[in-house]
């Protein structure tokens, strides 16, 4: 009897250790936001990014410490400050990247050059092209990310949608406002509504003023956002160029926006960055659409 137990214990143990080496090589496939497919034997454990966003992105699923190269700005959360740079989002150094020998590069497909982006694939480097478009591309690119890493990032992920959901119910079917978000300045910049910022807009329930034009960042001009009657301006500069950037519209003493002063500033790196503070820079636009109500 204590010979059956013994043979049954050693089968179930060996059936257990089975199932963990199973699972520790388990292959991960995932998509990236081109609809290519990259395929995973093991959990990466060198990682370039090539935006501050996507940075930022991986240390919210917990692959912060296996990221081996960024590049310029990614400074969030203050660990990224410390990793080596290979360049800024727009000019990369392809030898500083090759000297660094990733399992894995993330870009930035409206942001990095499509020209460096094609080099890397075919000098072999396994790339993942980021481009979140919407609120709830943010926690599905967070969970691949944790997927190609071996990580967990329920608890962040949770934490994001409890916030999503609080919003979409408070403000997504109140009455519309009409919105202009100022990108930049000179030229006169702004968002369509393909791009994350207007996804943000819809779910305050405000209606971006350029949302059917067919460019992501376009240029538009000062008369076009007078002509509309907008009934907020939102600017996306930083501390020292916001005041200027408001300033400017106070001449336009008859637009809405201007008349009931529903001016407003949010800081870019909760609005610009496609994070999970996103949804903290969409709690603010929310609070200031809302005043306008």
């Amino acid at each position: 009897m204590m010979k059956i137990k013994f043979i049954l214990s050693f089968i179930l143990l060996l059936t257990f250790y089975a199932g963990f080496a199973n699972t520790a090589i388990a292959t991960v496939t995932v998509v990236d936001a081109l609809g290519h497919k990259l395929i995973f034997k093991k959990p990466v454990r060198r990682i370039i990014s090539l935006a501050p966003h996507i940075t930022e992105l991986l240390f919210s699923a917990g692959a912060g410490k296996y990221i081996v190269g960024v590049v310029n700005y990614s400074d969030y959360p203050e660990a990224a400050k410390k990793i080596a740079r290979v360049g800024s989002y727009n000019q990369i150094n392809i030898e500083t990247i090759i000297a660094l020998n990733p399992d894995l590069i993330v870009a930035w497909d409206s942001g990095n050059s499509k020209h460096i982006i094609e080099k890397l694939k075919k000098l072999g480097f396994a790339v993942f092209v980021n481009e979140p478009r919407s609120l709830m591309d943010i926690p599905d690119v967070v969970k691949r990310f944790s997927l190609i890493a071996g990580t967990n990032a329920d608890k962040a992920i949770t934490g994001y949608l409890k916030k999503y959901n609080a919003l979409k119910a408070e403000y997504s079917q109140k009455k519309p406002v009409t919105l202009f978000y100022q990108y930049w300045n000179n030229p006169l910049m702004t968002i369509n509504g393909q791009h994350i910022i207007s996804d943000a807009m819809r779910l305050c329930g405000a209606l971006n003023i350029f949302s059917d034009l067919k460019i992501l960042a376009p240029a538009v001009s000062v008369e076009s956002v007078v002509a509309s009657k907008v009934e907020v301006i939102v600017v996306g500069g930083l501390l020292e160029q916001h005041r200027q950037w408001l300033n400017g519209w106070r001449k336009w003493q008859d637009l809405p926006a201007v008349k009931n002063n529903h001016l407003y500033n949010i800081n870019p790196d909760l609005l610009q960055r496609h994070t999970m503070r996103l949804i903290d820079g969409a709690k603010e636009l929310c609070q200031r659409v809302d005043l306008a109500r």
